[in-house]
Parts: structure tokens; sequence; C-alpha cells
């Protein structure tokens, strides 16, 4: 407990520093984030160009989607604000800085995901925000306290979910060169996918988002308890609220599959 706690201090003081020296510049600060906002809204420009032609999309409607997306999009960005650099870890192998952050005696994955924190990705984080509160009003949702509770609960698991699935496929870079391609396609991937009704999907990739790479937890199954919309795949309902465990298991997936690829890792000089 106290090892965790001198760690969050010492990245609570790296990423503080990193944020003071990025709000130097308040004026190129703010067109970043308005930048990146607009930028991320033409993924849901998208959904509207597709409800355009249609009424609904396998049963959900333009608001339902948006809040699909909004979700999901939300989870991402949070998991991209805090870990989005694992995209660099490549480079830093490439570039020997890995084989520096092994001497300390700090963990390499945290040594990894404290080196940067670029705090512009916020407008994704704004964008998402927005999209959830038009959602919201213009949806019907019968509120308890259990579903409140599942709102807020479906964020946190599903940047879990996508934060455990970043690292497991970042660990590609330490056996393939310019792998970060091929990281992506899972992660940004796997974002695009949370955003839609996974009911629209072929069977065989419905199966590989709920059981191999569990993107359907992020949005889709606990929209279904918060929205309060039957599931037209018929899954069991306990699925609906599984999405906490489904995100402690991939974080754990996550960090396991790390801690074997440094541990099978021989360095630039090797």
């Amino acid at each position: 407990m106290a090892e965790a706690a001198a760690a969050f201090g010492v990245y609570r003081r790296l990423v503080g520093a990193r944020i003071r020296s990025q709000l130097q510049y308040r004026l190129s600060f703010a067109l970043s984030v308005t930048g990146v906002a607009l930028v991320t809204f033409l993924d849901f420009a998208v959904i509207l160009v597709i409800f355009g032609q249609i009424d609904a999309l396998a049963g959900w409607s333009v608001a339902e989607v948006a809040f699909l997306y909004a979700v999901s999009s939300l989870a991402f960005a949070l998991t991209d604000l805090a870990i989005g650099h694992l995209d660099l870890l490549p480079r830093m192998i490439r570039k020997g800085d890995l084989d520096a952050m092994l001497t300390r005696p700090l963990g390499s994955l945290f040594q990894v995901v404290a080196a940067d924190f670029a705090l512009r990705r916020l407008g994704r984080v704004l964008q998402a925000l927005v999209v959830l509160a038009v959602a919201i009003a213009l949806l019907e949702i019968p509120w308890t306290a259990g579903r409140v509770a599942m709102l807020v609960v479906m964020v946190v698991a599903g940047a879990a979910i996508f934060a455990g699935v970043w690292i497991a496929f970042a660990t590609i870079a330490f056996w393939l060169v310019d792998s970060m391609e091929v990281a992506n396609a899972f992660t940004y991937g796997g974002s695009f996918l949370g955003q839609y009704p996974i009911a629209i999907f072929g069977a065989w990739l419905r199966r590989f988002v709920i059981f191999v790479v569990p993107i359907a937890f992020v949005a889709y199954f606990p929209s279904l308890y918060v929205l309060d919309k039957p599931d037209t795949l018929g899954m069991p309902a306990a699925l609906q609220v599984a999405s906490p465990l489904v995100g402690a298991v991939s974080l754990l997936a996550g960090w396991l599959v790390w801690q074997n690829a440094v541990r099978h890792y021989r360095s630039t000089g090797s």
C-alpha cells in the first residue's frame, strides 16, 4: 500500500510538471484542445449522416446510438489521456530509452505511462461529454439509483477495458518494428466498434468483441441496462452489469502480458 502511494505521488508530480509546462502557452493549448474536439466530432458526424438516410439502426434510434458513441468515446478518451503515449513505445525501444527505464527501481509500465501527458487530448474528452449530455437530454431514461451508478461505472470500467487492451497490444513493439498500426487496429478500431450496436456486425465479429477483445462491455451491454432496452441477441442479462468485472480482468491481463514481454526483452544492444 505504501509503495502504491509513493508511486502515485511520483506520477502526480511528473504529470503535474508536464501540465504546467503545457499551460505556459495558453493560446496554443486552447487551440490544440479545440482542434482535437473538432476533428473528433467528425466521427460523430458520420453517425448523423447515416441517420440522415435511416430511422433506426438495428432497432436503435439516433439518440440511443449517440449515447453509445458518447460512452465509448468518453471511456476511450480518458484512456488516451492517461496512457495514449504508449504509442511511443516502439520509438522508446529503438532509441534505448526503455533500457534506461529498466535500470530504475520503479516499474517499467509505470515509467512508460508517466513518460508523457498530452493535455490537448482533453478535447476528445470534452467532445464526448457534450454528445453524452445531448443524448441524455433527448432520451427519456427511467432513471433509478442503479442506472445513475451504472452510467458512472460503465465509463470507468470502459476505460479499464481499453487500458487493458492498449497495454496488451502495445507489447507487440517488443517483437515487431513499427508495430503500433497493428495495436491501433484493436485500440482505435475497438473504440470505433464500441460506438455502434453490435447487432449490426456479423456473427464472427460479435463473438470477437464479446469473448476475445471485450469491446461490447464498454458501452453496448451496460447501455442496455441504462436505457432499459431488450437485447436482440438474446445474451444473458448478467452481461449488462458485468463491465466492472471485465474491466478488472482486462487490466490484469494487460499487466500480465506486459510483464511477460519485459521478461523476454533483450534490449536494443542484443
